[in-house]
């Protein structure tokens, strides 16, 4: 018997997919990132068998960080360093008091782990991106690097963004988390909520994790997208159709955590 909330999904996605047929609306643009990937390399190859331009962002400290950077870098797929801050651990995590001379030095070791970046999203960072000094110093680093940032947004007082956008660096910012509830019928409302976004106000930035609950998910309604109306886009064409403009929804400077957030799901 299918389950009460999975039977309304299933019909709010039909739904929505007849609407698109119906009457073609104005685009609607989705970016999908998979974070903290490099650990397994069964859960990074089902990341890489996703169907359109997932981005897969590396974490730096994991076995297989370099060698999965360079496969999917060939795959096609853009490739982010996932940048650990506090409070994340380990040999290459950023915290507020740490002297800019030894974040650089942990920013070069990361980068190093992960050829072929073309981007930096953050890795937990919930104090760190709340840091002034330091966000300026990174997007500045970033733009002599010629790369972009992507705020992972797990902190309401995150100024990684304003901070971007005020020296004109390429950037945007998480919408919607797709995973900090692991079941198949709340990814598949995380993933609903981010359609609806994406047609109210033109784009959507979602970012999941390589848990199997929202692999299965995205490899069966990725294909679907088209259908109801949203097209796939890299981040690269994200950040180009954004214009490094905030969304409404991140004016001020302010961002809902996501409920129940933890080191885990950041």
């Amino acid at each position: 018997m299918i389950q009460p909330m999975r039977f309304l999904l299933c019909v709010l996605f039909g739904l929505m997919a007849s609407a698109a047929q119906a009457a073609p609306a104005t685009k609607a643009y989705m970016s999908i990132i998979i974070d903290d990937l490099g650990q397994s390399s069964e859960r990074d190859s089902r990341t890489l068998a996703l169907p359109g331009p997932v981005t897969m962002a590396i974490m730096p400290d994991t076995p297989h960080a370099t060698d999965f950077a360079r496969q999917a870098h060939k795959a096609g797929k853009t490739v982010i360093l996932h940048m650990p801050m506090d409070p994340a651990t380990g040999p290459y995590a950023w915290h507020p008091g740490v002297p800019i001379e030894t974040l650089a030095k942990r920013l070069d070791m990361a980068l190093s782990k992960v050829p072929c970046a073309v981007g930096v999203n953050n890795h937990m960072g919930s104090r760190m991106t709340a840091q002034d000094e330091a966000m300026a110093w990174l997007m500045a680093e970033l733009q002599r690097r010629h790369l972009f940032f992507v705020d992972s947004r797990t902190s309401a007082a995150t100024v990684a963004a304003a901070h971007a956008q005020k020296i004109g660096l390429a950037h945007v910012s998480r919408d919607v988390f797709l995973d900090n509830e692991r079941s198949l019928e709340a990814i598949e409302h995380q993933l609903l909520q981010g359609i609806v976004l994406a047609r109210r106000q033109g784009s959507a930035v979602l970012i999941g994790h390589p848990y199997p609950q929202t692999l299965a998910v995205l490899a069966r309604e990725l294909p679907r997208l088209k259908s109801q109306g949203i097209e796939l886009i890299s981040l690269e064409q994200m950040i180009a159709e954004r214009g490094n403009q905030t969304m409404p929804a991140h004016r001020g400077h302010r961002a809902a955590a996501p409920t129940g957030q933890v080191s885990g799901t950041e």
